[in-house]
């Protein structure tokens, strides 16, 4: 038995409420069964409840066993002062508050209906890769649906906590973090930490200065991510060196903070040299990025804006000193997509709620409208008959996973709640 089903059961009643007694046998009438806030303190603030006959007002505090108030060391926290309702699975001691007055018992194990327990029980059965993997595709698409937008946006909350220490880090300037955010989205997994500190060792007002002229960013970012260290005889490379270290002097930049990249494990059009040129041509191309980022609107213009190349050289190398066939390299579909989903879509999020304009459903409809993710998660997901039609869809499955099913949460989860009815 868990304390989470306990809340389930009391929050939503499953219980039989009108023959609820303590264990002194006083009945127990809930006038209010309180408000659950997953905070530390008493699990349900609020309540109103008739015990005798006598009407209290105060927290419910819920436990599988009476003991586990001392085990807890409830007696000794001042926030559990004012709990009016001990209720437990299991009664196997009496509680009292200071004054040694005893807290009133409810025993749910008496109470709860039986079909509720059964239903318990059956999705907490051995789990393989979710609990609910046999059920989960029995819930109705109204459930499902709105509880993935509640998913979305709970996964966006949680990238918003980012963007605002790096506000917070940045005094508020905004096109500082816009660049932060998209090195960091263009260094992949792999590189997108060394990316994001090249990008904090530069400041963005050095970044305008230079943007007008491609080569000079080209060179302050592969500079500073340690590409320009070595000696080579390519003339691209030595101007690229020369441009870097007067721009370092210029700028005093910090050389003992550079961070190197990877190229292990990544396809030619996912090395750093690519990405770093695309990165460069794009605040190149864009000197007012940032109000371009915040007025788009649709995936269309979003496909124009992003969707860039490399400088001329690139085109015929992936690295230094080696040439190859000569191609535009220009920015795929599926990746403006991950920058939407990981940058744009946040970042406007973001902007809007911190200014008081923020249209939630403008998020939904522009996320609605991008193709879902390839991975691991969805894939498993799409082999448990779980409809996966667009970005949304994989962004708040992937939200499911690692803040509800990895961490056993059935109870807190719409789809483990439905199933449970």
């Amino acid at each position: 038995m868990r304390e989470d089903f306990l809340h389930y059961v009391w929050r939503f009643k499953k219980m039989d409420v009108l023959q609820l007694q303590t264990s002194k046998n006083e009945p127990i009438v809930i006038v209010n069964s309180g408000e659950y806030l997953e905070l530390s303190g008493p699990d349900f603030f609020n309540a109103q409840l008739i015990i005798g006959n006598q009407k209290w007002a105060g927290n419910i505090e819920i436990h599988v066993k009476s003991s586990d108030w001392y085990s807890h060391n409830h007696e000794l926290d001042s926030a559990y002062e004012n709990v009016i309702l001990h209720v437990v699975w299991e009664h196997d001691t009496d509680v009292f508050r200071k004054d040694n007055s005893e807290i009133p018992t409810l025993e749910l194990k008496h109470y709860v209906e039986s079909n509720v327990l059964e239903n318990y029980n059956y999705l907490n059965q051995s789990k393989k890769w979710i609990y609910c993997e046999n059920q989960i595709n029995q819930v109705s698409d109204f459930v499902f649906q709105n509880w993935k937008e509640r998913l979305f946006l709970e996964r966006l909350e949680k990238k918003s906590d980012f963007i605002v220490k790096l506000l917070q880090a940045s005094h508020n300037d905004w096109e500082a973090v816009l660049f932060f955010l998209l090195s960091k989205n263009f260094g992949l997994n792999i590189n997108g930490d060394a990316f994001l500190k090249m990008a904090q060792s530069l400041t963005f007002d050095l970044v305008r200065k230079e943007a007008f002229e491609l080569e000079n960013l080209e060179a302050l970012f592969f500079g500073q991510l340690q590409l320009l260290a070595e000696n080579k005889e390519d003339a691209y490379f030595k101007d690229l060196q020369f441009r870097y270290f007067y721009l370092a002097h210029k700028y005093q930049l910090d050389l003992e903070s550079q961070n190197g990249v990877q190229f292990f494990k990544l396809r030619p059009d996912n090395f750093p040299t690519i990405r770093l040129a695309q990165l460069a041509n794009l605040f190149h191309l864009y000197p007012n990025l940032f109000s371009k980022i915040i007025e788009l609107k649709s995936i269309d213009g979003a496909y124009t804006l992003l969707q860039v190349g490399v400088s001329c050289y690139w085109k015929t190398h992936f690295v230094f000193d080696k040439s190859s066939h000569k191609r535009d390299k220009m920015v795929s579909k599926s990746f403006v997509d991950l920058v939407l989903i990981n940058t744009i879509i946040p970042f406007q999020f973001v902007y809007a709620k911190l200014n008081g304009t923020l249209n939630i459903d403008f998020f939904l409809e522009f996320m609605d409208a991008i193709t879902p993710e390839k991975n691991s998660i969805i894939e498993k997901f799409f082999s448990l008959d779980v409809k996966v039609k667009s970005a949304l869809d994989s962004q708040a499955l992937l939200h499911l996973k690692n803040e509800y099913c990895n961490h056993n949460k059935c109870l807190s989860c719409a789809i483990g709640v439905e199933l449970l009815k």
